[in-house]
């Protein structure tokens, strides 16, 4: 019986889903498009400024909830291709129309409404198809219960090809039914997955859309890692400023003073000498915690799983490090995953409450993934100046992308995927 109801639940489920699309997507798809011309026509009478921007957003609502009922109920994932707003956009009138003049520029917007057209046929048909699979059979149970009496009115009730006017009708027409049913189990799925790969021709970004969004992203990624070199070429000349380099200013004075004590006061020489070793021995360490802050030995002489191992070793939280790496990547790529991990283990035991952080870095599809998970109290957020949002900038300059899920009360986990070739 369990084995019967999982293998009809899928179809059923996928039935239903189709029903609700030929039913609230027909209805709202028609409304938007009415409401869409409508407004656009209204323009050139100084109307349609003040509407169409409000039209237009509720189309791409519209647009970009189908795109998440497909990934969410087919696993069809469909990008949005909207150009971003400037952050400069002025307000009253004039601001209206920058507004309606850069949707109506935008390619994206004329493909929604087209994409409203193939919603409203094609894209109904389907839905009503995976539905009705599954669905209309059960008219066929209905008549060969001998309900057919009921709809007959002098001439026959025809259920598909089946003429419906006696009992033995009734039991075609229940086989007819079966067959449909059999059909369902295999091609509901198919069909609703189809009603969305039929959406996706139009509402995914066009090759020129991708490139185009290519470009930008690069050229956001390049000014990113610019001033993230910029930034950490102060850092460093920071440290050297007040701590190596003071520190050695400092011993080269007392070796001047040493020079100077070393006949008159041999015993004060001896005690200058020692503090001098001191500075020596401290200027070393900070030297090598810089070039630990550059690029880890650990990371460059056995790789980012050792070197994330080591991290996890100083921390003063309990840490699982899970790593599955058949082989390298190439050392910018390491070394962004490297500062990134670190990045987040520090966030991790500075301000998850937590303690214990697992760490998983595997390989796969050719994305380097790496998860950091901590018991505390969630609430994690990528905002601006966080260090999330530090994080996500370094992973973009290599096109990587960072994921959060951290809902209050915990756990948090943070996600990272890196493209990349191991060697």
């Amino acid at each position: 019986m369990n084995a019967l109801v999982t293998r009809i639940r899928p179809p059923m489920l996928a039935a239903g889903r189709g029903l609700f699309l030929s039913v609230y997507g027909l209805a709202v798809s028609i409304v938007l498009f009415v409401l869409a011309v409508v407004s656009i026509s209204l323009i050139l009478l100084g109307i349609g400024v003040f509407t169409t921007p409000v039209v237009l957003a509720a189309v791409r609502r519209h647009a970009n909830q189908r795109r998440l009922w497909a990934e969410a109920w087919c696993d069809v994932r469909i990008a949005a291709p909207y150009r971003p707003f400037p952050k400069d956009l002025r307000g009253g009138v004039t601001g209206q129309v920058e507004r309606t003049t850069l949707l109506l520029k935008d390619p994206a917007t004329w493909r929604d409404l087209q994409w409203l057209l193939v919603d409203m046929t094609a894209g109904t048909v389907l839905a009503v198809l995976a539905a009705a699979l599954m669905l209309y059979p059960v008219e066929s149970v209905v008549l060969a219960a001998g309900l057919w009496r009921v709809f007959q009115d002098g001439d026959p009730y025809w259920y598909g090809f089946v003429p419906v006017d006696s009992q033995l009708t009734g039991l075609a027409a229940l086989a007819l039914g079966a067959a449909l049913f059999t059909l369902g189990l295999r091609a509901a799925e198919p069909v609703l997955r189809a009603h969305f790969l039929l959406a996706r021709t139009l509402l995914a970004p066009t090759p020129e859309q991708t490139l185009a969004q290519r470009v930008d992203r690069l050229t956001e990624t390049r000014h990113e890692a610019v001033d993230t070199a910029a930034s950490e070429l102060r850092r460093i000349e920071r440290d050297l400023h007040d701590g190596a380099q003071a520190r050695l200013v400092a011993m080269g004075m007392n070796l001047g003073t040493i020079e100077a004590l070393i006949e008159k006061d041999p015993a004060q020489a001896k005690k200058m000498l020692a503090m001098a070793r001191e500075s020596s021995a401290e200027a070393l360490t900070e030297l090598r915690d810089l070039v630990r802050g550059i690029h880890p030995p650990v990371l460059a002489e056995r790789g980012l799983g050792d070197a994330v191992k080591a991290l996890a070793l100083r921390l003063p939280v309990t840490t699982e490090v899970a790593v599955d790496l058949p082989g390298r990547a190439e050392a910018s790529v390491e070394s962004a995953a490297y500062f990134a991990v670190s990045e987040l283990l520090t966030n991790a035991v500075k301000h998850s409450g937590g303690d214990c952080v697992w760490v998983d870095l595997h390989h796969t599809e050719g994305m380097l993934r790496i998860s950091v998970t901590d018991n505390g109290g969630g609430g994690a957020r990528i905002g601006s100046g966080s260090g999330l949002s530090g994080v996500e900038r370094r992973l973009g300059t290599f096109d990587g992308v960072l994921a959060v899920s951290s809902p209050a009360g915990g756990p948090t986990m943070v996600t990272m995927e890196l493209p990349c070739v191991l060697s």
